[in-house]
Formats: structure tokens, C-alpha cells, sequence
């Protein structure tokens, strides 16, 4: 299959165009508030890191992921990238849920749904991103 192929198959449109950016700019919103928590040390943040037990390393490592993931969000030829950054550190947060912090893991799952949602919108990009890293 083609770049080019890709990226018309890919290339969201009308209806979709819209609720794709609606969802970025939702998602990106909230990975900033819950990102700069981390960073900012608020403390249930901090109670929740010592929970989960690495350190408080993993908070600002987590933080600065979701920050740098919302700003990818925010443009568009990243848009791509920065959902699936957040999907995957979604998919950990849910097992971090399940299996060491407890309490319910709804929320991490609909925004790792929201951010893959994204990534699959934008998967043109992604491809286009990692076609030109590879030409460096």
C-alpha cells in the first residue's frame, strides 16, 4: 500500500473532521489538568504515586508524558502521535488500576478509548511522521 493511499484512506472528513477535533480538544484539556497536577505535586497525585510504590519519579515521568501528549494533540500533524502516546500510558494506567491502586478504572478506559480514537483517525500522520524520521 502506498503512502498516498494511506493518507486519502485515512484523511478525516465533514462530520468526522469535526468530532475528531472535538475529542483532541477535550482530550488535550484534560491531559493538561491531569499532567500538570503530577507535575505541580498535588497531593492526592503524590498519595497516589506512593500507592503504586516506584517512586515519585514515575509522577513527573507520567506527567510530562500526558503534557507532552496534549500539546501533540494540539497540532495537527502530531495529533496522531500524541493520541497514541496517550493511549498506551492509558493502557497502564488501567492496569495500574486493576492490579495495585484498586478503585475503578472507567475513566483511564474511556480516555485510552478517546485517545486511540485519535491516533486512529490521524494514522496518516503517524505513517508521515515515521516516513520522514526514517529519511533522517
Amino acid at each position: 500500500m502506498s503512502t498516498n493511499s494511506l493518507t486519502t484512506a485515512a484523511v478525516p472528513t465533514g462530520k468526522v473532521k469535526i468530532a475528531a477535533r472535538v475529542l483532541r480538544g477535550l482530550a488535550a484539556a484534560t491531559f493538561l489538568a491531569a499532567g500538570g497536577a503530577k507535575l505541580a505535586g498535588v497531593p492526592m497525585m503524590v498519595g497516589i504515586y506512593e500507592q503504586i510504590g516506584i517512586g515519585q519519579w514515575f509522577r513527573i515521568v507520567t506527567g510530562v508524558v500526558e503534557v507532552a501528549g496534549a500539546v501533540g494533540l494540539l497540532i495537527p500533524t502530531t495529533a496522531g502521535l500524541g493520541g497514541l502516546l496517550l493511549a498506551v500510558t492509558m493502557a497502564c494506567a488501567v492496569i495500574s488500576h486493576l492490579f495495585v491502586i484498586g478503585g475503578s478504572a472507567v475513566p483511564a478506559l474511556v480516555l485510552m478509548v478517546i485517545t486511540g480514537a485519535i491516533a486512529w483517525l490521524h494514522r496518516a500522520d503517524i505513517a508521515g511522521v515515521l516516513n520522514r524520521l526514517k529519511q533522517i
